[in-house]
């Protein structure tokens, strides 16, 4: 199968297949390296947005009949729930998937020049994916995501001097209710995933601009391996449909439910948030919203975007755990166990 389409794709060099260069190093292609990461957070994204193009067809953006949509289109649609639960678990493996890249790149030396502002877009875009998860959890307007809705809300207003005017410009109104739900399905489309399309496009042109993945300079004498072109579009087919198989199985065999409508002048239920966000959570019960939920997040992002710029200044990248990042790579460590972390201890209370 994986031969087969690779043939259909280059009998005939199109488009696709002149997206990739005519030979790339074998050190950029390799599984061990790379982990297929970049090329699988591109597969996903597409699947994300083929998707959700598709739940367009049904569903409503309104606080009365949003969540009736979302049933309509679960139980008496055809495949609609197979659908709703791929665009689900797409979302949720994206934002593992593009964090572990950026984790990669830093512990390879792949964030080193020219590869700094590259860097700076993929931190972006993450937090775009992000937001994208988040306005997607609450469209589902469900009792289930009233407490995350309430609570993610109210932090906006803890932003100094423009708190208030960004919470009326995130939830439509200065409050919840029925301008909610439309003004975050404007935000979901176009305020975040045609800007994530964006930076999509920007960042994986930076790789080809800047000469790839990050590689090791070629020693005088020694021969540098390259593979073409077919070869390397047969692994990303291979990639895609493994991937792809995963994805099926998880929508069948787990659905991410759907709760009752929800009355945001009656939250009830437990107060959760989603599991991205279950870290800034446990933040919230130790101290001060404004600290917890705003600047600490803020700090730790100024941190992770500096680290190519302060923390990690050798020249040459393209090997796991260079010397000279030393510094880089245990701060990019240190962030991620400690979200792990708490994120575990919310999941567990």
């Amino acid at each position: 199968m994986p031969d087969l389409l690779v043939n259909i794709v280059t009998k005939r060099p199109n488009f696709f297949y002149h997206l990739h260069p005519p030979t790339i190093p074998a050190e950029q292609a390799s599984f061990s390296y790379t982990f297929g990461l970049g090329g699988l957070a591109v597969f996903l994204f597409l699947v994300v947005a083929f998707t959700g193009a598709l739940l367009l067809f049904y569903y409503v953006p309104s606080a009365e009949q949003a969540n009736d949509s979302i049933q309509l289109l679960t139980y008496h649609v055809p495949l609609g729930w197979l659908v709703r639960n791929l665009h689900y678990w797409s979302t949720q493996a994206l934002v593992i998937v593009s964090i572990l890249h950026l984790l990669r790149v830093i512990l390879t030396g792949g964030s080193r020049p020219p590869r700094r502002f590259n860097w700076l877009l993929g931190l972006g875009l993450l937090l775009l994916l992000l937001g994208l998860d988040f306005t997607g959890y609450v469209l589902r307007w469900d009792v289930d995501m009233g407490w995350a809705l309430l609570v993610g809300t109210n932090l906006v207003k803890e932003v100094p001097l423009i708190g208030g005017g960004l919470y009326r410009l995130v939830v439509g109104g200065s409050e919840l209710g029925s301008g909610t739900v439309p003004r975050f399905f404007g935000w979901h489309v176009f305020g975040l995933l045609i800007p994530a399309a964006f930076l999509f496009g920007w960042h994986l042109f930076r790789v080809r601009r800047d000469g790839g993945i990050s590689r090791p300079k070629p020693r005088p004498g020694r021969r540098s391996d390259k593979i073409g072109r077919e070869l390397l579009l047969r692994r990303e087919v291979l990639a895609g449909l493994i991937a792809g198989g995963i994805l099926v199985i998880l929508s069948v065999f787990f659905n991410p439910g759907l709760g009752a409508q929800l009355d945001p002048t009656q939250v009830i239920g437990e107060a959760s948030a989603p599991w991205f966000f279950l870290w800034i959570q446990e933040l919230l019960r130790w101290g001060d919203p404004l600290w917890m939920g705003v600047l600490i997040p803020l700090l730790l992002l100024i941190l992770l975007g500096s680290l190519p710029y302060v923390f990690d200044r050798g020249e040459e990248g393209g090997r796991w755990f260079p010397r000279d990042g030393r510094r880089a790579q245990i701060l990019a460590v240190s962030v991620i166990i400690l979200i792990t972390l708490l994120t575990l201890v919310g999941a567990l209370r």
